[in-house]
């Protein structure tokens, strides 16, 4: 089955989602699609349901109502492990980096190939020297994650998450806890994989500096309307006749630097 994406196609699909915990629900009845090579920032204040929708698209949670669709497929299955093929179609950086402590950076990107291919060892050896030197780790294969700074350990996982070459990379606050210089490394990395690989990119942020840096979409999320106020280019959602999203796109107040 052929089910490579077209250029400028659809590449993933939420149609009516509703995700909650118990009866209450945090996201409720949202649409939308994000298309092939875009880079597209899901955003908004603390506790408006970026996590939350970050888990329901890459099947961690179950929805309420509603799907999410990685070209035809619907990411459910995901979640119960029956697509291989559409888990090989995305590649994931959390948060937190992620990485194995107790394996090498060698280790922790060969560890997908592994698990969903049958490649050569000298085949996995030549895909990982390649992937961590795309991200600027070329001669850092031997290392352990303690071993490098935050910034080293995030281009590491987002190597690990570009293995398999997936079509689709979600990033989870990719910038978190890192100084502004390497915060701004790291997005050039993330243009340079979008532009190079034509790699479709979905950043769960609030950091205003890589939205205009790297975003040609932004998609806000709002806690009191369970669902998306703004859709747009960042710089005209500046603009916004909304004083919710035109306030945070022009922020300086300490309360919309924390993001969920």
């Amino acid at each position: 089955m052929d089910t490579k994406l077209e250029k400028n196609s659809v590449a993933i699909s939420v149609r009516n989602l509703t995700v909650g915990y118990g009866d209450e629900p945090i996201i409720e009845n949202v649409s939308f699609d994000i298309y092939t090579t875009q880079i597209a920032a899901i955003l908004g204040r603390s506790g408006c349901g970026k996590t939350t929708l970050f888990k329901a698209a890459i099947g961690l949670v179950e929805p309420t109502r509603g799907e999410v669709l990685i070209g035809a497929e619907n990411v459910e299955c995901v979640a119960e492990s029956q697509c291989e093929e559409v888990m090989k179609k995305v590649g994931v950086l959390f948060q937190s980096g992620a990485l194995f402590s107790s394996m090498t950076l060698a280790e922790n990107v060969a560890f997908p190939i592994q698990q969903y291919t049958d490649l050569s060892r000298k085949t996995i050896e030549a895909i990982v020297m390649l992937k961590l030197a795309e991200v600027g780790l070329a001669g850092y294969e031997a290392y352990l994650p303690n071993e490098l700074s935050g910034g080293m350990q995030k281009r590491a996982a987002l190597a690990r998450a570009m293995a398999l070459d997936p079509e689709i990379l979600f990033l989870d606050e990719p910038s978190a806890g890192l100084d502004p210089v390497t915060s701004a490394e790291l997005d050039r990395t993330i243009l340079q994989i979008n532009r190079s690989m034509e790699t479709t990119i979905i950043i769960i942020t609030h950091e205003l500096e890589s939205i205009f840096s790297v975003a040609d979409r932004a998609l806000m999320l709002d806690k009191t309307e369970k669902g998306i106020i703004a859709d747009g280019e960042p710089k005209d959602l500046r603009n916004s006749t909304d004083s919710r999203v035109r306030n945070f796109f022009r922020r300086s107040i300490p309360e919309f630097l924390s993001g969920n």
